[in-house]
């Protein structure tokens, strides 16, 4: 799918379908337009469609009205109806699109360009069942209408797509294929594709180092386990932003096994993994003037004669000691190494992204990903880029009373905390590793999949992972 600007008229365009948009309150452009949404009691209501044929005036053969809400058009409606016009347009196999100019509430044209890039490459995503050949793009160019030269913008738009479709696809693919292995050699792939730095530590390598704790969920599996780091390196010297993601490619929840219902939906338990490799490959693919890094420690979470027991105390690479309270809470003990590992980059801040606590589902539900943080300015400049990239996050609270429910007779903390304010918790345990540097928690739980008949990875948080990255250039 290409992507260009054109400035011309919508009635001028010699493509094979038009995308024009229509809200509650004001008529359209054109009268030939407006008197047949009228004829058919179009309401404009956001991601409503009408498709119109051979329409006077237009050299395009087809039309495809979208509602977009009341006016003044917003953002999220916005994304609504571009995403509904995707559907309509591979309906229809239309292979030239142009898709007229919208002015949108708070954002300036480049954003929307951005914007439209992303959504409309990302809509056309399908997956990709095992055995099947990769789908192929009907849509093949789309011409976005604009008097200005922002062809950048369009770029940076289908670089983040294209890292969400990775992230999405890594989250679909079956546990029996993406294991920590496959997640290795996908960013040894990356890193071959963009010049970047790639290193894979082994079993043995991180026993070196003393992470016992990301070792102790990973033997009860007879994948070996990984500790991966890429870098991309576009500001000479300057301290990298560090990414860390959750990388279980299948959480059984060991001992503490999980019910059976749903338990396929454990393959997505690295979408933090996910999201940080998709994240790098659209930085890669960008350019920007900054050095980023990420960090996936890569694990299978099974139960075995050798695994994990509650009650088990192990020592992280930190030397504090955990006390297994629950097997199930395995991606705090693969983390609490992994930022501790990160050090050896010498952050400027640390990100980590992990589909941690089902509570923060029960707190946010599908909608925000729940944010804590140990520096107020990096949790602003979060929810700044979730608003720009209408990718969200909601902040929630980090106070030592929490962190007082870890407390543990037998070692200097429990992996668990009970049931109250689960979400927190778990970031308030892997605060305890985050002294030293700005850091920041994204609980991904409730916004990296879809559950149900439409079941799938999302591609979140990549839009918001990359735009503050790119809000931290200079």
């Amino acid at each position: 799918m290409e992507f260009s600007l054109i400035d011309t008229t919508v009635q001028s365009f010699d493509g094979d379908c038009v995308v024009i948009f229509t809200n509650l309150d004001t008529t359209v452009n054109d009268n030939n337009v407006q008197q047949l949404i009228d004829l058919n009691n179009f309401e404009s209501k956001p991601g409503s469609t009408l498709l119109l044929n051979l329409v006077g005036g237009f050299k395009a053969k087809q039309l495809v009205v979208v509602g977009i809400g009341k006016a003044p058009n917003t953002a999220k409606n916005y994304i609504k109806a571009l995403t509904a016009a995707s559907s309509v347009l591979n309906t229809i196999k239309s292979k030239s699109v142009m898709i007229e100019a919208v002015e949108i509430n708070d954002f300036d044209e480049q954003w929307s360009h951005r914007v439209a890039a992303r959504v409309l490459q990302n809509a056309n995503y399908g997956i990709q069942q095992v055995g099947v050949d990769e789908k192929v793009e009907i849509i093949e160019n789309i011409a976005i209408q604009s008097s200005q030269d922002n062809t950048h913008e369009l770029l940076q738009g289908q670089a983040i797509a294209n890292g969400m479709s990775l992230t999405r696809h890594l989250g679909d693919l079956p546990s029996n294929i993406c294991t920590p292995t496959y997640l290795a050699q996908t960013a040894q792939d990356l890193a071959d594709e963009f010049n970047l730095a790639c290193e894979v530590l082994e079993e043995a390598d991180m026993a070196a180092l003393g992470m016992g704790s990301l070792l102790s969920v990973s033997k009860g599996s007879i994948e070996p386990p990984k500790l991966i780091s890429l870098s991309y390196r576009g500001n000479g010297d300057a301290k990298p932003i560090v990414l860390v993601g959750k990388g279980v490619t299948f959480d059984s929840g060991g001992i503490s096994l999980k019910p059976g219902a749903g338990m396929d939906e454990m393959k997505y338990d690295m979408c933090g993994a996910a999201s940080v490799l998709g994240a790098m490959r659209a930085i890669a693919q960008i350019q920007p003037k900054i050095n980023l890094t990420i960090v996936v420690p890569a694990v299978e979470n099974m139960p075995a004669h050798n695994a994990s027991k509650p009650g088990d105390v192990v020592t992280s690479m930190s030397g504090q000691t955990i006390e297994i309270l629950n097997t199930d809470a395995e991606g705090r003990l693969i983390l609490c190494d992994a930022l501790t590992y990160v050090e050896k980059f010498n952050p400027e801040v640390v990100i980590d992204t992990a589909t941690l606590t089902g509570a923060v589902i029960v707190a946010l539900g599908k909608h925000h990903c729940g944010l804590m943080a140990n520096d107020q300015e990096l949790a602003d400049d979060i929810l700044t880029a979730g608003k720009t990239s209408l990718d969200t996050a909601w902040q929630l609270p980090l106070d030592d009373e929490y962190d007082e429910l870890l407390k543990s007779n037998f070692a200097d903390m429990g992996n668990i905390g009970g049931r109250e304010a689960g979400t927190v918790t778990a970031a308030c345990f892997l605060s305890r590793y985050t002294k030293d540097y700005r850091w920041a928690h994204l609980d991904i739980a409730g916004t990296a999949w879809v559950s149900g008949a439409k079941k799938g990875a999302t591609g979140r948080p990549v839009p918001l992972l990359t735009q503050y990255v790119l809000d931290q250039i200079n």
